[in-house]
């Protein structure tokens, strides 16, 4: 079988669960012997996964200079702009036996206009992502969804990441007449098993010695962290002074303090923990990096993941791998990878449900054991990236024969 060309598309390679998505697809093709490169209009060496770094992926990077928003606004509009200009520079200057794309399919036109095979991973509809308020927002997004279905649909491929994204899937793109096939996300095993000086690592931290819950997303209101610290405060009211001593919660994640929304949802967060009295229970740890973040997994008492009607969700995925109860909302993409009491705990989306899960597996602790156990098994079963590159690249090469 001869290696074949492939080239990934995306609109910035930051630090989020897409993002780890395309440079997993992108390491796992390339160990496959194909040869791979990935496309982007940005890509921060101080805010991005080390693989787009160290040498690991080869990565160009064009049309950074264009604009992302118009004073903070046509976010949606610039995305298609800058891809559709980085789209022209890879026609132009790569040769190419297939394009890979996720979150913005606008180029696929083009791309088909020379006979350059595609293949669009969909994490989710990137309509159903945004508010229409307003009949100026109803203008605005109307061609843009328009056009989105239409492009989606000319793939020579549909993939997504669960079920529950097809189900979506299927209601907002009704005038595409045939079914995405599923592919999960994976994780790499090999860069969560490295060895990690946890002491060292998380030294400066006083939480290491005692019982913590860890919360990863990134600060993004759609992220539901909030719930997190609600539901901790309602945890601080159930135990007693001296059960809740040496507890604590730690919110790490992605933070571009570039973003509004970003900077916004963290002092958000601040001052919520600052009402709640919970200062000295609760700690901050935005951008974390790679090795705080096995730090964190591996010494954390369960991971707590709060959004609601999630695409997919790694994080999930990645504290199973730990061996880490999971407590998250009973919707979207968790309710696939975690069993409900085998490997985890789902909740309605409310502090009361997740203090009382939370509170449970402090009462049960051998029961959580026997959860991150069961967990870990589910995740080396149905998430390693090996499985994920070779179900990837079977569909690759049955394009391209």
């Amino acid at each position: 079988m001869q290696p074949r060309r492939i080239a990934f598309l995306h609109p910035d390679l930051g630090i989020g669960g897409a993002e780890r998505l395309v440079v997993d697809a992108a390491v796992g093709l390339q160990s496959c012997g194909n040869h791979v490169t990935v496309f982007t209009s940005h890509c921060s060496p101080s805010h991005s996964f080390p693989e787009t770094q160290d040498g690991t992926l080869r990565v160009k990077v064009y049309g950074d200079w264009l604009p992302t928003t118009i004073f903070g606004r046509c976010k949606a509009l610039f995305a298609a702009i800058r891809m559709l200009y980085v789209a022209v520079w890879m026609i132009l200057t790569e040769k190419m036996d297939i394009v890979i794309l996720d979150q913005v399919s606008h180029p696929i036109p083009l791309f088909k206009l020379f006979r350059i095979k595609t293949l669009f991973y969909c994490h989710y509809p990137d309509k159903l992502l945004t508010q229409r308020h307003g009949i100026l927002k109803k203008l605005y997004r109307a061609p843009l969804d328009y056009f989105e279905e239409f492009t989606t649909g000319l793939a020579d491929e549909i993939l997504v990441n669960s079920k529950f994204t097809a189900g979506i899937f299927r209601q907002a793109f009704s005038r595409i007449h045939r079914e995405p096939k599923v592919l999960y996300p994976s994780i790499n095993f090999d860069s969560l098993s490295r060895e990690v000086d946890v002491e060292h690592t998380l030294a400066e931290h006083d939480f290491v010695s005692g019982t913590y819950f860890l919360s990863i997303n990134r600060f993004e209101r759609k992220k539901n962290i909030a719930l997190a610290v609600e539901a901790f405060s309602v945890l601080h009211t159930i135990l007693s002074p001296a059960e809740f001593e040496n507890l604590h919660l730690v919110i790490a994640g992605g933070y571009d303090p570039q973003l509004a929304e970003n900077r916004e949802v963290y002092h958000e967060l601040k001052t919520q923990v600052n009402n709640e009295g919970l200062n000295d229970h609760v700690t901050f740890m935005p951008s974390f990096s790679d090795d705080e973040k096995i730090a964190l997994l591996s010494k954390c008492f369960a991971v707590v993941y709060t959004p609601s009607n999630e695409h997919f969700g790694i994080v999930p995925v990645e504290g199973m791998y730990f061996e880490k109860p999971v407590i998250a909302v009973n919707s979207g993409g968790p309710m696939e990878s975690i069993e409900h009491e085998q490997t985890g705990l789902l909740c309605d989306a409310n502090a009361a449900d997740f203090s009382a899960a939370m509170n449970s597996l402090l009462k049960h602790k051998d029961k959580a054991k026997s959860m991150g156990v069961n967990g870990k098994r589910r995740t080396e079963e149905l998430f390693s990236l090996e499985q994920f590159g070779s179900e990837l690249n079977s569909v690759v090469e049955s394009l391209l024969l």
